[in-house]
């Protein structure tokens, strides 16, 4: 049974920092893609990082030069580290994984965690 248990969000002031974790548990043969989303009241849910197994990543315009994005392979963890907070960054965000949990499994299986709500308010 695959899991995603995220960590770290919490209530900030505006122009402080937080970071998440998201540890993967279960069956992996190999995480392709491992990143974050959020979503904010009345509004979709949208990509904030996202690192592939190559190491490369991809940030949404509204984080970039604030927010970081690294993994730790051998604990299948994947961290954001979110500086410079502002209060249209509120929402709750969601770790997202894309896993094949076999080497004859070419196409990876899309999982979900809980979602952590982060909040920043004076």
């Amino acid at each position: 049974q695959m899991q995603l248990v995220e960590s770290g969000g919490g209530l900030v002031q505006p122009g402080g920092s937080l970071r998440l974790s998201c540890a993967a548990s279960g069956s992996i043969f190999r995480i392709n893609a491992m990143g974050w989303y959020r979503q904010a009241p009345g509004k979709q849910r949208e990509l904030v990082a996202v690192m592939i197994s190559g190491g490369s990543t991809n940030y949404a315009d509204s984080v970039k030069g604030r927010f970081t994005i690294s993994r730790d392979n051998a604990k299948n963890t994947v961290y954001l580290q979110m500086n410079s907070l502002k209060p249209e960054d509120t929402a709750v965000y969601y770790c997202n994984a894309a896993i094949r949990h076999s080497p004859l499994l070419l196409t990876p299986r899309d999982y979900w965690g809980q979602g952590t709500q982060v909040t920043v308010s004076s």
